[in-house]
């Protein structure tokens, strides 16, 4: 017995343009958080340095 497959369905259009923006602004906010998280811990490795050498 073979069953015949259904055929694909169409996709709704997509805006390219919208989703390149916001892909932006998406990596945008993750640099951000990454600076942000750096910056963390580099003072709070200067913190430890400066509290181990006095």
């Amino acid at each position: 017995m073979h069953l015949q497959a259904a055929p694909p369905r169409h996709l709704p259009h997509q805006d390219m343009g919208a989703l390149d923006a916001r892909e932006q602004r998406a990596q945008r906010v993750t640099w951000a958080i990454g600076a942000v998280a750096g910056a963390v811990l580099l003072v709070l490795g200067c913190l430890l340095c400066v509290r181990a050498l006095f």
